[in-house]
């Protein structure tokens, strides 16, 4: 079984593997998590001030196979199964444009051409949605960039744009709020490397930095007539909470913008969801379950229409059940989304998770 170790730079000896990747300000993989390390690199992280990282220890364990699925579970499924609702699916050549536009964003966020750059991607997202009626998020699904900083920009994006139109916003709207996820985290170009590289926790002084990258975000982009002062709101304030727990500013619920309250779930669920140096991924359920609790921080409209626009257990997928029968997904409820309709391979019992009390008991590991 894979595990990971905490080491300081100064132990490490070649033949490691890093656990996690090393990115630049930008987002730019410098060392890819598996990576065996050599002198080389572990000179570099060195000097790039990276003073700890975890690294692989042990091996990962083959996957295991699903069991057969009995004829009476067979009959069931067919019987029950219900396609999920549409969800955002970007073609490849779509995926590359929008991958190369983000670097270019990233790159180049002084840049003349930074708000035609957004507003192309943000098209192009928005085309994508339209093109199926898209109307629901599978995040596994997306994967646009092997980059962090690109990725969630592009994942937070189109959080926010499907659960703005789960809201009924207005095309114009929707587009607006996805230029505000491309370029909420715009800012973290100003913060050292060295910080947003660290593997562990950040420090008080460290954190206050940190804290200021919507400030950065904003200050880019907010003399610029190109972008209108809902997508310069949304991007300041993105981190802040309902309770007046958030920052920069720690505004309350009234004078939170209707954009960063949407960003600010996006946001959340995607960061917890991600790998990053200093942690490892939450699961979608984790995650999911985190964000239900968050009710005193973060909008409860916004809350409900992500909740109810995510598709955590795909149809078709098998799940483990608490009373030990592994299960196919052949249902989904988006008002239920821990708990779909799923039939027991073996025994072929329907369980209604969502809807028959006699479940209640009964959850997915």
């Amino acid at each position: 079984m894979i595990r990971r170790k905490f080491v300081r730079t100064r132990q490490l000896k070649p033949g490691m593997k890093i656990d996690h990747a090393v990115v630049d300000r930008l987002g730019r993989n410098l060392v890819a998590r598996g990576a065996v390390l050599d002198e080389y690199v572990i000179d570099s992280l060195l000097k790039l001030g990276i003073m700890s990282v975890y690294i692989q220890d042990g091996e990962y364990e083959p996957e295991e196979t699903a069991p057969p699925i009995s004829p009476a579970a067979q009959r069931n499924i067919e019987k029950l199964h219900t396609d999920d609702r549409a969800k955002v699916t970007l073609s490849d050549s779509v995926r590359k444009r929008v991958a190369e536009g983000i670097q270019f964003v990233y790159n180049n966020a002084e840049s003349k051409e930074l708000s035609d750059t957004t507003d192309s991607i943000a098209n192009d997202l928005l085309a994508t949605i339209e093109s199926n009626n898209a109307i629901a998020i599978d995040i596994s699904a997306l994967k646009t960039s092997d980059e962090y900083t690109f990725k969630h920009s592009v994942d937070v994006a189109t959080i926010a744009m499907i659960v703005a139109k789960k809201q009924g916003l207005p095309k114009a709207q929707i587009r607006e709020i996805g230029v505000a996820g491309l370029l909420h985290d715009v800012g973290k170009i100003k913060i050292p490397t060295e910080i947003l590289n660290k593997p562990g926790r950040l420090d008080d002084n460290e954190f206050a930095i940190m804290k200021q990258h919507p400030v950065y975000s904003y200050e880019l982009i907010k003399d610029r007539n190109d972008f209108g002062p809902a997508v310069s709101l949304g991007v300041l304030q993105h981190h802040e909470k309902i309770n007046g727990s958030g920052y920069p500013m720690k505004m309350p619920a009234e004078k939170i913008c209707p954009y960063a309250k949407i960003l600010s779930v996006a946001d959340i669920y995607d960061a917890l969801v991600t790998e990053r140096p200093y942690k490892a991924a939450f699961s979608q359920r984790d995650a999911v379950e985190m964000i239900m609790s968050m009710t005193a921080e973060l909008d409860m409209n916004a809350m409900k229409s992500f909740l109810e626009s995510m598709i955590l257990y795909p149809v078709d997928t098998i799940v483990e059940l608490s009373n030990g029968e592994s299960a196919k997904v052949v249902k989904n409820n988006p008002h239920y989304i821990l708990r779909p309709v799923v039939v027991g391979l073996t025994s072929g019992t329907v369980y209604d998770l969502g809807g028959d009390l006699n479940c209640a008991n009964i959850i997915i590991r």
